[in-house]
């Protein structure tokens, strides 16, 4: 097990609570009005149980809301992104990644507003 320090982005911040070779548990908090990258991964899924406010969910082509306690299934391949539609309050989630490969470089990027996108694989 290691355990890492709060690491900052520009849509919030994630921190590593556990870490595996088979599996990984972060928390991450999304600052107000801010997503993540449009994106998909080739080698793991992802599991992501919601802890504060609601956060916008989108699963290939279906919008979700996922509240405290509710939980969602993101499988490997499905393109996805997680948002803070709130204006004032961070939202927080749970995320374990499960797979063969459990690294940054496994995040294919479609839309980023940070210009962070990535080839196709």
């Amino acid at each position: 097990m290691k355990q890492e320090m709060i690491e900052e982005r520009p849509w919030g911040s994630f921190e590593v609570l556990y870490s595996s070779k088979d599996f990984i548990v972060k928390r991450i908090d999304i600052k107000p009005k801010c997503k993540l990258s449009l994106q998909y991964h080739g080698y793991r899924c992802e599991h992501w149980i919601g802890l504060e406010g609601t956060i916008k969910v989108t699963k290939g082509d279906c919008t979700h809301y996922l509240c405290p306690n509710d939980y969602i299934f993101i499988p490997q391949g499905e393109v996805h992104r997680i948002e803070n539609t709130s204006s004032k309050d961070i939202v927080s989630l749970i995320e374990i990644q499960v797979g063969d490969k459990l690294s940054e470089d496994d995040i294919i990027r479609l839309e980023d507003d940070f210009g962070r996108i990535t080839s196709k694989m």
